[in-house]
């Protein structure tokens, strides 16, 4: 009998995008070792060990696990990954940053339970749409239970405050919801409640606000809320066509803030100029082709959910943040999987993609 094989062309995107990202974050790390040597070998064992290796294994071990298995536990999975999230708010293991309450120690180390919380939501709703089967475009057993299952994701993420993993998340749920048979007109409907949400948070969060106004007018705070963006297309504009070169960025330096977090496409801009981006911006696009390609070749529908959330998620992740470096989109504070610092991201990430290879093993012929 022919052995089964995962889908070799997703898994070159990956393999290309874990390798290239991490060669990305050793160069943009080095603006840290100039300033914050102890901080810098931290940062760097976390990404390297936690991130790269534990997360390749992470990866091996789910491409080989049988992904229907993960149904019947989805529940439980979804309701640990709230109470994981909810931690954050304990005293002396919740850690608060900028205002800020999003990770947590577990001994020495500290990570955003959040990434938990975006495959314990991806299990659940594929598992909510696969059992209700057609009835997915309907009020009671779609749109209702969709609005309530995002609606307690948004009620945890929004305390800490956390809009932006929220909001990729709910796009993720918008395009299983779509995938399991909802209808467009409860679409819009959703789109609508959220446009009026965000103009909610607009007006009761300053810094929601600020995101807004220093998009649309990133000159008048040059030096304040504005100073990022600014520094961003600084650093993506003098990599001209071909860049400056690996490791020759300048704005990494005491300059660019969050060198290796959500500014790090601006240094790999700067790095490796107009075809450079643009080769990351393809890589993302092969990557979500593929992906979306592997989920339709899949007859079960809750493993063809599973690979359209976590696609998307990752994807609509990817081009946030791209999209806040070049100036389309107000910035958000989310990091570019795969490439920005996060042990736990990267960790997470892997494990995701690893699913999907397993779930590709059950390709229509």
């Amino acid at each position: 009998m022919k052995k089964i094989k995962v889908d070799i062309p997703f898994l070159i995107s990956i393999v290309i995008l874990v390798v290239a990202g991490y060669l990305i974050f050793a160069s943009a790390s080095l603006g840290l070792l100039s300033k914050q040597p102890a901080k810098y070998a931290n940062v760097a064992f976390n990404q390297t060990f936690f991130g790269l290796f534990l997360g390749s294994v992470a990866c091996f071990f789910a491409s080989r696990f049988d992904y229907k298995k993960y149904r019947k536990y989805a529940f439980y999975i979804f309701v640990a990954s709230i109470i994981a999230t909810l931690l954050v708010f304990v005293p002396h293991i919740g850690i608060g940053h900028g205002g800020a309450q999003r990770w947590i120690y577990v001994g020495p180390l500290s990570f955003q339970p959040s990434e938990l919380l975006k495959i314990g939501f991806i299990m659940y709703f594929a598992a909510w749409l696969a059992s209700i089967k057609d009835k997915a475009d309907t009020l009671k057993y779609g749109l209702i239970p969709f609005v309530l299952i995002i609606g307690v994701v948004g009620a945890v993420l929004l305390a800490q405050p956390d809009t932006d993993t929220f909001l990729i998340i709910a796009f993720a749920g918008l395009a299983m919801y779509l995938s399991g048979g909802g209808r467009w007109k409860y679409i819009f409907i959703i789109a609508i409640i959220g446009v009026i949400g965000i103009g909610a948070l607009a007006m009761t969060r300053p810094y929601v606000k600020s995101r807004i106004t220093t998009f649309f007018h990133p000159e008048n705070n040059a030096q304040g809320s504005g100073y990022q963006i600014q520094q961003s297309l600084i650093a993506i504009g003098s990599g001209g066509m071909f860049g400056r070169g690996f490791g020759q960025s300048i704005q990494k330096f005491n300059v660019l803030p969050e060198p290796i977090g959500d500014s790090i496409f601006a240094v790999a801009g700067e790095e490796f100029g107009f075809v450079g981006a643009i080769g990351i911006v393809a890589l993302f696009v092969f990557f979500a082709f593929r992906g979306l390609k592997i989920a339709g070749q899949i007859a079960d529908s809750f493993g063809r959910l599973m690979v359209v959330g976590i696609v998307i998620l990752i994807v609509s992740q990817a081009f946030v943040n791209i999209g806040a470096m070049v100036g389309v989109l107000p910035l958000s504070g989310i990091t570019l999987p795969f490439i920005s610092h996060g042990g736990t991201a990267l960790f997470m990430t892997l494990a995701e993609v690893g699913i999907i290879l397993n779930i590709s093993k059950n390709k229509k012929a």
